[in-house]
């Protein structure tokens, strides 16, 4: 909780620098992360707020509903993340990215709790992204399992016209839980209106359908589907 706090601070300070602040709301039919159903294959709401500074320097904070603590037994309806780091053009169109990342889950009472933090490290060059994100700490309440890793690919295509397409592949490596290790993948269809994104993205996952199977109906949450999504960022 302290490092929550401390994150939200930090963040809450960033505006003193000279830099721009943007917030964002949206909607999708299925919060997936790393191809696993946060919210048991059903829609959520979501919000943030991001702020980067001229010196490289940024942080945010976002928010969505979620499902799969209550469902788990806790008692947290909301995941909420703060994150901040730094970005630069390290050569050339080589731009390196690195932060920390706190994933909180308020009052989610489950033993190991739920709450995660993670340290990233990310290369772009040109349309591609290759990130890594090493856990601090347990990793969503999988029990010794601090030093879990992702490693993940991105590439982004502009299309024109606000649109863009973006493959993306990751691998998630759960320490000490190898039934929990996983391969997921997605194609993302977006349309920029001004503002108004609009994106479909096919998401699907090798996951284990035991490791991931929803408490509360048995429904494999990472199975292959499609997920619909609306953002507004100003």
């Amino acid at each position: 909780m302290k490092t929550l706090v401390s994150a939200l601070a930090l963040t809450l300070a960033l505006p003193a620098w000279a830099g721009d602040l943007s917030f964002n709301v949206g909607a999708v039919s299925d919060y997936r992360y790393r191809g696993i159903s946060q919210t048991r294959l059903k829609p959520a709401l979501q919000g943030g707020l991001d702020y980067a500074a001229t010196n490289g320097f940024y942080g945010g904070a976002w928010a969505s509903t979620i499902k799969w603590i209550r469902d788990a037994g806790g008692d947290a309806q909301a995941e909420v993340d703060v994150y901040g780091g730094y970005k630069a053009e390290v050569a050339t169109g080589l731009t390196l990215d690195v932060g920390l990342l706190h994933y909180a889950y308020p009052g989610n009472q489950l033993n190991p709790s739920a709450n995660t933090r993670e340290v990233y490290g990310a290369l772009t060059y040109g349309p591609l992204t290759a990130k890594y994100s090493h856990s601090t700490t347990d990793l969503f309440g999988f029990a010794d399992s601090r030093g879990s890793g992702y490693f993940d690919v991105t590439v982004s295509f502009d299309l024109g016209d606000g649109m863009t397409l973006t493959p993306h592949v990751g691998h998630q490596t759960v320490r000490r839980h190898a039934a929990a290790s996983y391969t997921d993948y997605s194609m993302t269809l977006a349309k920029d209106f001004a503002g108004l994104v609009l994106s479909g993205s096919l998401v699907g996952t090798d996951a284990g359908k035991t490791a991931y199977a929803s408490p509360a109906n048995g429904k494999f949450l990472g199975r292959t589907g499609l997920v619909v999504g609306l953002k507004k960022t100003f």
